[in-house]
């Protein structure tokens, strides 16, 4: 991940500015038409994609955008910066908007569910960073539903060297992950959709308003950074995984053993550890001069409420 600072040439992909500059913005959406394209090696060729106005809730940790191709298959593309909402459940749940409108229109289409992840999975295979997720039967391992389709790339995870790269998809991969760190063009990546990239991301190019969202974007992202950074070195991530998942399986045991009411209170105390927690984030980025709408990105917590930790 680059350090995405504003003295960069290039602009941060995982900013809010620079994700929706990239992906979510009509007159570039031939960049995610050709970085879904390379993703789909070959299976499919979307020949145009249409966005969709369509609610999307997300969480601090998500940004992500919705859209169509030339067949009215609905493909989402989202950016998970870090893990403290199971990036798996979040994925599911975005899932379950264009379904619900294929449901509405009585049309079944695929639907594709692009997750770039700027973390790491605990998975057995450390080194593959490349993740396609259907519905299956474990039994005969055959796809059980075939229109339905999750791509996770664990960013952090694909390190290739520009001598290294292997079609589009590496060099879309090898763009987003070395795009802040860049002083100029690469020169396998001289793709005709690259040069419309690199316009695209080049700061110097940016308007005054742009350049001016562009650091918010920026102040929100290092402020975010710098949280979880420290929740990693204090073991608070970890902390709260490990409690989390110890504390549901003995709410689950208490709830067969003990009934509903004390699962129930159980459950009320883990959101209060929680909260405890969140506000804790919450004072030390206010100490380090974080804006509230930084913080409350970061947290979730109410501007009302930041006012008064």
């Amino acid at each position: 991940m680059g350090e995405c600072a504003s003295e960069n040439y290039y602009i941060c992909p995982y900013t809010d500015f620079g994700f929706r500059k990239l992906f979510g913005t009509e007159k570039n959406k031939d960049l995610p038409l050709s970085f879904i394209n390379s993703l789909l090696q070959g299976r499919e060729n979307f020949k145009s994609l249409r966005y969709l106005d369509m609610e999307q809730p997300g969480t601090r940790t998500v940004l992500n955008v919705c859209c169509e191709n030339d067949c009215g298959e609905p493909v989402l593309v989202e950016l998970q910066l870090g893990e403290y909402m199971a990036f798996d459940i979040q994925s599911l749940y975005h899932a379950s908007f264009p379904i619900r409108e294929q449901m509405r229109a009585g049309k079944w289409k695929a639907v594709y569910v692009i997750v770039i992840l700027n973390f790491t999975l605990d998975m057995e295979d450390e080194g593959d960073f490349f993740h396609e997720v259907q519905l299956m039967d474990r039994r005969t391992n055959e796809v059980f539903y075939e229109n339905l389709t999750f791509i996770y790339l664990e960013m952090p995870k694909f390190n290739k060297r520009e001598d290294e790269l292997d079609g589009m998809s590496d060099k879309w991969m090898f763009a987003l992950r070395n795009l802040a760190d860049l002083t100029k063009r690469p020169a396998a990546l001289q793709d005709k959709v690259f040069d419309k990239l690199f316009r695209v991301a080049d700061t110097a190019k940016l308007t005054v308003e742009e350049y001016r969202s562009y650091e918010d974007s920026l102040k929100t992202y290092r402020d975010w950074r710098s949280v979880i950074d420290t929740a990693e070195h204090n073991g608070w991530e970890q902390g709260y995984a490990e409690g989390f998942e110890e504390g549901r399986e003995e709410g689950r045991k208490q709830g067969r053993e003990e009934g509903f009411e004390e699962g129930r209170e159980e459950g009320r105390e883990q959101g209060r550890e929680e909260g405890r927690r969140l506000a804790k984030i919450a004072r030390q980025m206010k100490a380090n001069g974080a804006s509230v709408e930084s913080i409350v990105q970061a947290t979730g917590i109410p501007a009302e409420l930041i006012e008064r930790i």
